[in-house]
């Protein structure tokens, strides 16, 4: 099988981390974002939404979302649990992602998409007819970010992992997050102590390198 990825993207670098963490190695195939090569028909014809991370198969099928590929490299190999064994962890670390994703990713994203001018013609991900930049939904983003980094901090008041006592899919969601909201200018307070020292702590694994 063959991964897919691309430097700095948050959701390639969530596939590295998860694997980094379950020590497991996959032949990778770098795209360079920057040059266009996700839009160039080489990759399209490996996955025509134009969006990485993708996973070819040895069949030639194609997983192509973070959490798709995680989850099928999940079942081959249970240990170490990064989606949870027990029904109520698994609950806790299914809904602390789609959190995650719904409230911190998507707030970056609009940042991102609707203020850079690399992203003109083109605020979604994918291969989309032209879709122009609506500078109010980048305001939206920073108003979402700042709530979603104090939702977080509350959480982490009385956790000490995102999903619970044990490190898992939705700490690697969030470091993700968090670094590339980071990279695109949306601060963390320092006044979210709690969301502070988890991210050193999610920062010092060696799979954050990854």
């Amino acid at each position: 099988m063959k991964l897919y990825d691309a430097a700095f993207a948050p959701s390639p670098r969530r596939v590295r981390i998860y694997l980094a963490e379950k020590a497991l190695s996959v032949e990778r195939v770098m795209i360079d974002l920057r040059a266009g090569e996700h839009l160039g028909a080489a990759f399209l014809a490996v996955n025509p939404r134009g969006a990485l991370p993708a996973l070819q198969l040895d069949d030639g099928e194609v997983i192509a979302e973070s959490s798709a590929i995680c989850r099928f490299f999940e079942t081959l190999h249970p240990d170490p649990p990064l989606f949870g064994t027990r029904p109520i962890e698994v609950a806790r670390i299914e809904g602390w992602t789609r959190r995650v994703e719904a409230e911190g990713f998507t707030a970056a994203a609009y940042a991102l998409r609707n203020m850079s001018p690399a992203f003109a013609g083109r605020a979604e991900v994918g291969i989309w007819p032209r879709l122009e930049q609506i500078p109010t939904l980048a305001a939206r983003g920073k108003v979402m970010w700042d709530a979603f980094v104090a939702t977080l901090d509350r959480r982490l008041a009385e956790s000490e992992w995102i999903a619970g006592d044990r490190y898992s899919y939705a700490d690697i969601t969030a470091l993700t997050t968090v670094d590339f909201a980071r990279a695109i200018k949306l601060p963390v307070s320092d006044e979210a102590v709690h969301l502070l020292r988890w991210h050193d702590a999610a920062s010092a694994r060696p799979s954050a390198a990854a």
